[in-house]
Parts: C-alpha cells; sequence; structure tokens
C-alpha cells in the first residue's frame, strides 16, 4: 500500500459526515493500558488535518478531551470516538480503555466497529504483550473481524520491531505465524550517544520505497544500494504470506515458477485478504516530531484503513427480534432501509445532559424525529440486570463529537455513527428502531461484574439523591449491576475491580452530587440449632387493668439443610386455647426472621408447641406472640447454634500456566476443587466450591495471580456450617455491635 499517492486529508472545523456507506470506515483501538492508543489516534487526527500541530482543536482541547475523571486519572475510562477524513473517505477511530475494569468499554467499541488495531508498545519486553489483548484478539478472530497489529513507542523501544513482530506472529498467529507480518521495516537514523539509532523512516517492502519523515512530513526516496539486501528477506515472506491468503489459487504456481508478480495484484490481494481477517499486517507509528504535521507511519496507516477494512457494508448485522422474541428477517446497511440503531456508550454531558453514541445499523437517523427505544432486562449471564423497558422517544439534536466539542450534523446513515442528546430513557445496548415497526438488537457479550462494593449515603442530603444517581449510573454502565439486598439491607454496586469502583464513586460525586461512603460488604448468612432443644416462654405482666399472661413450651429439632422453618402444634387439653396457637407461630418465626445467636435469620429446624398456659382475662394475641419469641430464644441458649455461610460454585478459566497457582489459592480460601477439564488450546476450567465470604475480592485477586489472562463465573449452591472459629468470631462482633 506504499505505492499509493498521498490522500487529501479532510479539513479541520467543520462535522465530519458520511453520504453513503462505502465511504465509512469504523476501527476501533484496542491494546494494553500504556501502549499509546490515544496518542496514536491524536496522531492520526493531525496527519488527517483535523487538529492543528499542537494536536489541539479550536477549544484548546485535544481530540480525546472528554471526562475530567480521565484527566485526574491519567487513564482512559471509557470510549471515545475521534471522527476524520482521509481520501474522501470517513474514518471513525474508536479508542478504547486498555486497563480491564473497563472491559465493558472496549466490548462496546468492538460492537460498533468492523475493523481492529491492535496497539502494541515496543518500550515493553518482547513477552509482555497483555495476556488481555491475546483474549480480546481471540474474541475478534471468532467472529471473523478484520485486524492490523500497529507497533508504537519505537523511540523509547527496549524490544526491536523485527523481534516484536515474531512475537506477534507466534502470539496472533498461532498456527500460522505467516499471517501476521510487517508491511513497512522502520529505517533508522545515525546512532546517538547513548547507542540508540532513532528511527526516521519507513521501508515500504512491496513498493521498495523509502519514506522519510525526519522534517515532519512524508518524503519519498528509492533505496540506496546499502538498503535493498536487509529488506529482501522480509520482502520475499511478504509477498509468500500474501499470495497464500491470495484467492487466485493459481498465483502461488506461477510464483514458484519464477513469475515476478505485478506490485497491483499484490496490493490488491493483501487488501482482500486484510478485509477478509484472514492476513494481518503489522506497521509502525509515532507521533510528529520536529513541529511536524505527519506523524511516522500515520499515512501508511490511513492507507491501510481506507483500502484495507472493509466499509459497513460488508459486516453482517447482529440479529434482530421484535421486543417480544418474534424473529424477524436479517437486516442490511442500507440508508433506505428500516431504522436500526444500537446505544453503545451513553454519557452525561453538564452542558448538553445525556449524550448517547449510537451506531446506524440500518435505515438514516434524523433529529427530531420519533423513534421507539426497546431494552434488553438481563445480563448475558442470566443475572437481572435492569428492567426491560419498551418506550417511543424524540431524538434531539445529532453530533459529531471532537475532544469536547460537539459539531451539528443534519443525519446518520446506515455504517455511521454519531451522538444523540436527550435520549432520556435510552440506555447502553439499547435499539432505536421506527416506532411503527419496533425492534430489538441482539445484545453483545458483556463480563458480569462479581466484585461487591456495599455504600451508604453520606448525610441526609445525599440520600434523597442516592436513588437517582443510581440509577442513571446503571443506565450509562451495562457492566455495573445495583442490589438492594433484602437480607443485609446493604446497596451494593457489583463492579469489574476497584478502579471500576473508584470511577463509579466519583461519578457518583462530580456528576450526580451524591457522596457515598463504602462500608464492609456482609454475606448473607443463616443460623440452625446444632441438636435438639427445649424452651419455655413466659410472660406475665399485672399493671392495672388488663395485665398480659401467656406461657408456652416448646421443642426445637434440627432439619435438613433447605426445610425453612416447619411448625408443628401437639397442644394438648386445650392447654394454649386454639385461637392463640397462631400467635405463638407468628412470635416463633419474628424472633427467628430477627436469629438467636448473631442476628441472622434462622433456618431448617422444626418448632414443636408442646404446653402452656392461659388466662381468661390477660392472655391476648401480643402476649402469645412475644411468649413464642421468648421460649425459642430460651431454647437457643441451651445449645451451640451453628452459623451457616453461603457457598458459590466457581468456575474459574485460565491458561494451563496459571492453573497450580490457582488451585492453590482456593485451598487458601476454604475451597474445594472438584474437577478439572480442558478448555481449548492452552486453557484450563477450574471447578471449585468456595465459600461466599472468601471470594468477595476474587475479581481483583484473581487478575492479580492469572497476569489478566483469567476469568471467572460464580453462583450459589448452598448454606452450609461455618467453621466453629470464625463463628465465633462473627458472634463476639455481632455482641460487640460492630
Amino acid at each position: 500500500m506504499g505505492d499509493k499517492a498521498n490522500a487529501h486529508p479532510g479539513a479541520a472545523g467543520r462535522a465530519t459526515t458520511a453520504d453513503q456507506p462505502s465511504s465509512v470506515r469504523n476501527v476501533v483501538l484496542v491494546g494494553h493500558s500504556g501502549s499509546g492508543k490515544t496518542t496514536l489516534v491524536e496522531a492520526l487526527a493531525q496527519t488527517a488535518g483535523a487538529v492543528n500541530r499542537a494536536g489541539r482543536v479550536e477549544d484548546g482541547g485535544t481530540v480525546s478531551d472528554y471526562d475530567e475523571i480521565e484527566h485526574r486519572q491519567q487513564r482512559s475510562v471509557q470510549l471515545s470516538l475521534v471522527p476524520v477524513e482521509w481520501g474522501g473517505y470517513k474514518i471513525n477511530l474508536l479508542d478504547t480503555p486498555g486497563y480491564a475494569d473497563f472491559v465493558g468499554e472496549l466490548r462496546a467499541g468492538l460492537r460498533a466497529a468492523d475493523a481492529a488495531l491492535f496497539v502494541v508498545s515496543a518500550a515493553q519486553e518482547a513477552d509482555a504483550v497483555a495476556g488481555s489483548t491475546r483474549m480480546v484478539w481471540e474474541e475478534c478472530a471468532a467472529v471473523g473481524m478484520p485486524r492490523a497489529i500497529v507497533v508504537t513507542h519505537l523511540e523509547t523501544a527496549r524490544t526491536g520491531f523485527e523481534e516484536l513482530t515474531g512475537v506477534c506472529g507466534r502470539i496472533f498467529g498461532g498456527d500460522d505465524p505467516d499471517a501476521v507480518l510487517p508491511l513497512y521495516l522502520p529505517l533508522h537514523g545515525p546512532e546517538a550517544a547513548d547507542g540508540h539509532a532513532p528511527v526516521n523512516g519507513l521501508i515500504g517492502l512491496l513498493s521498495q520505497k523509502l519514506f522519510d519523515y525526519t522534517s515532519g512530513a512524508r518524503a519519498e526516496r528509492p533505496p540506496g544500494d546499502e538498503e535493498l539486501p536487509q529488506i529482501e528477506e522480509a520482502r520475499n515472506r511478504l509477498i509468500e504470506g500474501i499470495i497464500a491468503e491470495s484467492e487466485d489459487e493459481t498465483l502461488m504456481d506461477r510464483y514458484l515458477g519464477g513469475e515476478e508478480i505485478d506490485i497491483k495484484t499484490l496490493i490488491d490481494d493483501l487488501e482482500k485478504a486484510v478485509a477478509r481477517g484472514v492476513f494481518h499486517p503489522v506497521l509502525a507509528a509515532a507521533p510528529a516530531s520536529n513541529g511536524g504535521k505527519q506523524g511516522l507511519g500515520t499515512v501508511e496507516l490511513l492507507e491501510l484503513i481506507t483500502g484495507g477494512f472493509p466499509t459497513p457494508l460488508e459486516r453482517e448485522a447482529p440479529a434482530v427480534t421484535t421486543p417480544q422474541g418474534q424473529a424477524r428477517p436479517a437486516i442490511s446497511c442500507d440508508p433506505a432501509g428500516p431504522l436500526v440503531a444500537e446505544v453503545v456508550r451513553t454519557a452525561s454531558d453538564p452542558y448538553v445532559g445525556r449524550l448517547s453514541l449510537v451506531r446506524v445499523f440500518s435505515g438514516t437517523l434524523r433529529p427530531d424525529e420519533t423513534v421507539h427505544v426497546s431494552g434488553h432486562g438481563l445480563t448475558d449471564r442470566g443475572h437481572e440486570g435492569r428492567a426491560s423497558h419498551d418506550v417511543d422517544e424524540r431524538v434531539g439534536a445529532l453530533s459529531s463529537p471532537f475532544g469536547k466539542q460537539q459539531r451539528t450534523v443534519g443525519e446518520c446513515i446506515a455504517g455511521d455513527l454519531a451522538c444523540v442528546a436527550k435520549l432520556a430513557r435510552a440506555e447502553t445496548g439499547d435499539t432505536l428502531s421506527s416506532k411503527d415497526d419496533p425492534l430489538l438488537m441482539e445484545p453483545w457479550a458483556m463480563p458480569d461484574p462479581l466484585l461487591p462494593v456495599a455504600i451508604q449515603a453520606h448525610s441526609k442530603a445525599d440520600e434523597d439523591r442516592l436513588s437517582q444517581g443510581l440509577a442513571r449510573l446503571v443506565a450509562e454502565d451495562p457492566t455495573m449491576r445495583l442490589e438492594q439486598n433484602q437480607d443485609t439491607h446493604q446497596v451494593v454496586l457489583w463492579c469489574l475491580g476497584e478502579a471500576h469502583m473508584d470511577v463509579a464513586l466519583e461519578r457518583l460525586r462530580s456528576r450526580y452530587g451524591v457522596q457515598v461512603d463504602v462500608v464492609p460488604h456482609k454475606v448473607s448468612l443463616r443460623e440452625t440449632f446444632g441438636e435438639r432443644s427445649a424452651g419455655r416462654g413466659r410472660h406475665v405482666k399485672q399493671s392495672g387493668g388488663h395485665g398480659q399472661y401467656a406461657i408456652c413450651e416448646i421443642e426445637v429439632e434440627p432439619l435438613p439443610a433447605g426445610s425453612g422453618i416447619e411448625f408443628v402444634d401437639k397442644v394438648v387439653g386445650g392447654a394454649v386455647p386454639r385461637q392463640f396457637i397462631p400467635s405463638v407461630e407468628k412470635g416463633v418465626r419474628a424472633q427467628a426472621a430477627k436469629g438467636v445467636a448473631a442476628g441472622y435469620p434462622l433456618v431448617d429446624v422444626r418448632v414443636t408447641l408442646l404446653d402452656g398456659k392461659a388466662h381468661s382475662v390477660d392472655s391476648s394475641d401480643a402476649a402469645f406472640q412475644t411468649a413464642g419469641a421468648l421460649a425459642l430464644r430460651e431454647a437457643a441458649s441451651e445449645v451451640r447454634i451453628h452459623l451457616l455461610e453461603p457457598v458459590s460454585e466457581v468456575q474459574v478459566l485460565v491458561p494451563d500456566e496459571y492453573v497450580g497457582a490457582v488451585m492453590s489459592d482456593l485451598s487458601g480460601r476454604r475451597g474445594r476443587v472438584v474437577g478439572t477439564e480442558q478448555a481449548g488450546q492452552g486453557r484450563t476450567l477450574v471447578r471449585a466450591e468456595v465459600p461466599e465470604i472468601e471470594v468477595g475480592r476474587y475479581a481483583v485477586d484473581l487478575r492479580s495471580i492469572s497476569h489478566g489472562t483469567g476469568r471467572f463465573d460464580r453462583s450459589y449452591a448452598r448454606h452450609e456450617a461455618m467453621p466453629p472459629q470464625l463463628a465465633d468470631k462473627i458472634r463476639q462482633q455481632a455482641e460487640n455491635g460492630s
């Protein structure tokens, strides 16, 4: 692609629009935190003429400016869209966070894009290609998404370009490392005093031309005699890799027969192989230096995007149904077709309110029209996430984001992206469609949040705003789940990790004016009797007028797990009048709900009413309720009460090299490993049963153990007795009121 003429950049200061799907390219940037994705986006925008030489837009901000939290934390925490123009094409660059806690933003970017750029830093060791990046590569491979690799930080490289390219071939190429090959080799300048030779240009392997960026703009020249030998081997390997993926089955025979294959044929085959997702070129890129306007490799990268990446017309759209679940025919990327669009990100802007980033898959979205909003009620793992909803809403203004600016656009056609203002009811993942023909798109996969964070309002004023703030927070982020725990009476935010938690709490404070305190998360413990016991409840008071008189005698015996509470009446001779027997049961059950030892609900016992006494005047419903509660407490004081803790079924998926560490860690959490099995190439599924109290922070700890490559699921299995020493500690805490 290096022999193409320079394309004309787009003009800064105006909205970037598309008039047909074939002129759109949607590209998501993927890579670990610190790999240089945002810097690369800004370099591409500068080369395309969308920003000035300092990488600034008119308001003084950068193209990536959006969230104040990102500036304070010095890391990307949400998906951002940067649209640019190049050679008559509109390129939507989707910059994703690299930190694992914000994988939901990454998944949204993958949903909105038609191709992916994997950004790998040469500033790290050769074996440091993050495990999380490898996992995303496999996700893209599973759906056939075209991918290319961009090597950054060559100016501070610890790993040579050739060595890192070889690592990418082994990791990303799998059985076919020749499907991951460089299109250009870096051109090094004179060696500096520190022994480092800066990269100031690129050598095009197909065109055999040199592209010198020393002046800050790409200058083309032929290679010298001393430079040709170094590219011969890499060029031959690239040509063979392209021919191996060619749809022309005669090409390999012609090449092996000694025929010189025309460069145009090779480039055409290369672009087709990239678009089909079977060949993955490697390029190098760096921001402009010396005040230049073109960063190293950015022109080549823009040419690859416009020439090698597919148009939205070539992508198969997600399946659609009616909101009631009835199947509908597949949709196509046709601006004149029925409207089907999807909200891929929701954010709040301090000036315009809620902004929804929307990818249009079919039809054309226009401002001021009424659309139908359909939403899913379940996460991909079946947990109740948020309420399903179907509502008509009026679309506000459409805009194209650029840094902190929102540039108004007249419409958004199929294949393109835009921001929509004032969709008050639409949430991330919702479908926008015609109000006369409502549709619902198949949801994209989202990880289940598994880190519980218990919160409470800091003050009475915060308490009044908390509910609304939490609802808006969860509407924006589908990887966050809100729970009102009926057993522990705690408000729990389920997050993906500590960084995810920090951002959520900061957004509550800064966006919605709600200050909260994080409190220890409680698990839903239970109590039960360890053996048979008896108790006598005596409630006798006389204070003038009608007194209170009720005596009952009960027997309590333990039952198998899951039995709940049984109440049996064995009173003979009318010792307890029939009308007061339900009162005794009500008192027993009320006390059982409060607990009899540490304040947790009592379960799995049979309570038998054996005898009692009543007074013709002073006995009452309330008196026998109190007597029943007293009898149960006395019975509990005579025997050991077991504390029951919830046990989770945990399934951990990790690369084989971490299986031993994971199993050892689970054992240290009082877990029981119940089995292991192979789960694809190089991965093992570890199944275990672990007390829930021990896996509260497992989402964080597993990431550390597996270097970001492990995943786990958990589901409730049962309650079982807690070890006596731990139960005694919890009882003591309950007695001390802590």
